[in-house]
């Protein structure tokens, strides 16, 4: 499947590789292809990005993806799924900073050593590898030959999670990126 990614693809793909060993995370995350889909530029994902006005935005993007590692990764859904069973995020974190330090829950998935993977690097978290295979299928079903950074970032907003959030709370969503890139809401 790499074989068919763009030189810009192929960075986003890299670039996310290196967020996630800066971070010192355990595994390369959607936010890490977030992160590298927001370095891009002259490519069409930072076209994308620009046109709806969320390049400006990087600094929000940055915090609600902390605010999102905070919560352990949980997406605002997931935490109104748990109020239903009676249990408050915000308040279970907050009671777990209190005893263990601000950002105790973002620790969880940092690496201490322990498994690597391609090339002895950062292996890729099942959600960031869906990601990739939905960008493949994206592609494919456009008819496009290539997979471009496009292709991640329309990925990125077709799956359910705090990527797709993070970028809807900035004024990217999958219809409004469509237009964008193909005029049309395909």
């Amino acid at each position: 499947m790499f074989e068919r990614f763009t030189k810009d693809a192929r960075a986003v793909v890299v670039d996310a590789l290196g967020h996630a060993e800066r971070a010192g995370a355990r595994t390369v995350g959607e936010e890490h292809l977030l992160l590298a889909l927001f370095d891009r530029e002259g490519s069409r994902a930072s076209f994308a990005l620009a046109a709806l006005g969320a390049d400006r935005r990087r600094d929000s993007v940055e915090r609600a993806l902390d605010d999102a590692r905070r919560r352990g990764g949980l997406s605002r859904a997931d935490s109104e799924a748990l109020a239903g069973f009676g249990i408050d995020v915000d308040e279970l974190v907050a009671r777990v900073e209190d005893g263990h330090g601000t950002g105790a829950l973002a620790s969880v998935g940092r690496r201490a050593g322990g498994r690597r993977g391609w090339f002895g690097r950062v292996p890729f978290a099942p959600e960031s590898k869906d990601v990739l295979t939905r960008s493949l299928r994206i592609a494919l079903g456009r008819r496009e030959r290539e997979i471009g950074d496009h292709h991640v970032l329309l990925a990125v907003t077709s799956r359910p999670g705090v990527g797709a959030e993070v970028l809807a709370d900035h004024g990217v969503e999958r219809l409004a990126l469509e237009r964008v890139l193909y005029g049309t809401a395909a």
